[in-house]
């Protein structure tokens, strides 16, 4: 496994909209990226084999009108990135939640994103603890790192690409 450097990862383009910080000092192996927009979830959804659907969600804070958003112990949420990425067919990228996410009793649910893959990216976030926290809107959620993948690997197909948080009703997947 390779973990590309950040001179190589902004030399190709793979993450646009970085902070000042991330541009002039980051740390550690990759970028930290930052909460743009919080999404509540608003009805059910469904995993089928061939079928699936994503519930219907609601845009409940911003990071150009709103500074903060406060989770109740329990409450679950969308984030999605004010950074983009634009991955070529062979680079995959990790991410993982900053360590104070752990300290303040909040899950961050992070993927791999695959080759091919251009746009925002979308987490959950979940508050374990027993009191409210507070999220600034811009702030650094989680660290985000570029791998070399060697050999063939399939293109990722695009339904979710360009940062789409849910379905449109039911869809097939591919």
């Amino acid at each position: 496994m390779v973990v590309l450097g950040i001179d190589i990862v902004k030399k190709l383009g793979l993450i646009e909209n970085l902070s000042e910080k991330e541009l002039n000092d980051p740390e550690g192996a990759g970028f930290d990226i930052r909460v743009g927009e919080v999404f509540e979830i608003k009805s059910y959804g469904f995993l089928g084999v061939k079928q699936r659907k994503t519930p219907n969600i609601e845009k409940i804070a911003t990071h150009n009108k709103d500074k903060e958003y406060f989770l109740k112990p329990g409450e679950y949420v969308l984030v999605k990135t004010m950074e983009r990425i634009n991955l070529p067919e062979n680079i995959v990228a990790l991410t993982f939640p900053r360590s104070t996410l752990q300290r303040c009793g909040m899950l961050l649910l992070t993927t791999q994103t695959s080759p091919g893959y251009s746009g925002e990216l979308v987490f959950g976030l979940k508050n374990l603890g027993n009191e409210n926290f507070k999220l600034e809107l811009g702030s650094r959620i989680a660290h985000i790192m570029f791998l070399e993948v060697k050999g063939e690997t399939p293109k990722y197909k695009g339904q979710w690409q360009g940062g789409r948080i849910t379905t449109e009703g039911e869809e097939e997947q591919v």
